[in-house]
């Protein structure tokens, strides 16, 4: 077996044993929360009977380990079981919240990606320059502000003051592409503030890194223009890093859009789990928390497979 190949399969085998501790960690944080859920549901007024009666028909009395296989055989057939407080099956209601989150997660990428690669081959191009240091400031700052002190000041400029998007990103199913993309326009602006800063200084930092090797030198001598360095020999050499913190961007779009979603009261993933926490609704909580985990892990992931797939030493080996 080649070395690429064992490094696959070795990384495809660590995701997946990461996941299902994960799982253990995810079920085990979410028994020892304080509360009780019967008493939510059923109210400060139940009879202990009735509080008795509605423990046994959940569940909650089988013991821990027994409870975990039972979620875990159920995930693993595409059942995440049915919401305490409501009724409602879970696994219908996070298809469509987790539909809603990539969407907006999308657009993000679709903006953020190519501006902070672009931004980062021109901060490289005029390095130390004044393109540079204005790239450089201007990322700093966005990446400093936290992204729901960024949400209300967009909200108070662009939809109060300007009057151009919707302060309120409500979507639904009988809405055009159009209409959602006006409403998710300042969420997205919003995620892409976030992002941009980092996958930018990152591509600048991979390239610049690529920049002291002795082929760009050689590159140099030959005379060639440093606009054809970069994008002939630099940035090929440097993908694995960037799609690296590419991903890793990729995956807080999805996984860190909690703030932006209860900010804009968009009905996605995250707005999702924090209505739930709070009536301590434990199998959504558990399944949003795996499926966001999922998420990452499965992100991080493919960055990790790409960085194996690039490396010449590992496609030629002698």
């Amino acid at each position: 077996m080649s070395p690429m190949m064992q490094l696959l399969i070795q990384r495809l085998a660590l995701g997946l044993l990461l996941l299902i501790l994960v799982s253990i960690l995810i079920f085990a944080g979410t028994m020892i929360l304080p509360g009780d859920v019967a008493q939510q549901i059923l109210g400060q007024s139940a009879t202990p009977e009735a509080l008795a009666n509605l423990r046994a028909e959940l569940g909650l009395n089988e013991p821990p380990l027994t409870r975990y296989f039972d979620w875990l055989g159920g995930i693993l057939t595409g059942d995440l079981g049915t919401a305490l407080t409501s009724g409602r099956s879970i696994s219908e209601d996070i298809g469509r919240r987790l539909s809603n989150t990539l969407f907006l997660a999308f657009w993000a990428a679709v903006i953020a990606v190519p501006l902070a690669i672009f931004l980062g081959l021109l901060a490289v191009r005029y390095k130390d320059r004044w393109p540079d240091k204005l790239i450089s400031a201007v990322t700093l700052t966005t990446i400093s502000i936290p992204e729901f002190m960024i949400g209300y000041v967009l909200i108070y400029w662009i939809s109060i003051q300007l009057g151009w998007f919707p302060s309120v990103a409500i979507i639904n199913d009988g809405m055009s592409v159009w209409q959602k993309l006006d409403a998710i326009a300042v969420p997205v602006i919003v995620l892409t503030l976030v992002v941009l800063a980092h996958m930018m200084r990152m591509t600048r930092a991979a390239i610049l890194n690529v920049m002291q090797s002795a082929y760009i030198e050689t590159a140099e001598l030959k005379g060639l223009g440093m606009l054809k360095i970069i994008r002939k020999h630099a940035f090929p050499n440097a993908i694995a890093p960037i799609v690296n913190v590419v991903m890793l961007n990729l995956a807080y779009l999805v996984v860190g859009v909690v703030v932006v979603e209860v900010v804009f009261a968009y009905p996605g993933m995250g707005q999702y789990l924090v209505d739930h926490v709070s009536k301590r609704d434990v199998p959504v909580v558990q399944a949003c928390g795996l499926i966001f985990a999922a998420v990452y892990i499965g992100l991080n992931l493919i960055a990790d497979l790409v960085s194996i797939l690039t490396n010449p030493r590992l496609r030629h080996p002698k």
